[in-house]
């Protein structure tokens, strides 16, 4: 009898602890608003390099200033860290509890006004500054599409993703509001390459 009853308390504790962690599942809507997002950057990026010229591509408007090409490579090198960050780190934290409504929209909306924000400049880490690794501009976009690709498989396919806080630059930020920063900073960096598109001295062909 104890033996039963010791068994119905842990299926009873399991049962709870698999509730608790759906509490903190990211709903229907939000998932597909943060797929909207990566959707409409991916977009972007591919509006504001298609058509270049070699000349375009590789056009430094300062001798400290990246090329759209050296954009479009950060980019893609930066989808790979961040999804894996999540993934390697961010998503291996110990579960939470339920964050309050309140405090999980301020953090997402932080994270969608302060990241594309190009008036608060940032020195790209070490790892992600531009090298030439994938050898072409082109080969940088299509790693980037490709990347881009697994990360919305990742925010469609994982649950729990509310349930796991880490650091980042603007406080601890949970799953789902790391996929978001890797959509805000493609949307950042579009920013940059029309700045560039812009100078007066942008090649015309």
């Amino acid at each position: 009898m104890k033996r039963c009853y010791a068994t119905t308390v842990m299926v009873v504790l399991a049962l709870a602890g698999a509730a608790a962690v759906k509490a903190q599942d990211v709903s229907q809507a939000d998932k597909d608003r943060a797929l909207q997002y990566l959707e409409s950057t991916k977009k972007g990026v591919l509006d504001a390099t298609k058509g270049l010229s070699d000349a375009q591509w590789n056009f430094k408007p300062a001798p400290d200033r990246w090329s759209v090409a050296e954009v479009m490579e950060h980019l893609a090198a930066a989808e790979d860290m961040l999804r894996g960050m999540t993934e390697e780190q961010v998503m291996k934290t110990p579960a939470v509890p339920a964050r309050d409504a309140l405090e999980t929209k301020k953090a997402d909306e932080g994270v969608l006004a302060m990241v594309p924000d190009r008036s608060h400049k940032a020195q790209a880490p070490e790892p992600l500054k531009p090298t030439n690794r994938f050898g072409s501009p082109a080969a940088a976009q299509k790693h980037f599409l490709e990347s881009r690709a697994t990360t919305e498989d990742y925010l469609k396919n994982t649950a729990g993703l509310r349930a796991h806080l880490a650091d980042s630059p603007m406080g601890k930020l949970d799953g789902y509001e790391w996929m978001l920063l890797i959509a805000a900073h493609s949307e950042r960096h579009t920013k940059q390459m029309l700045e560039v598109k812009a100078d007066p001295n942008f090649p015309k062909s």
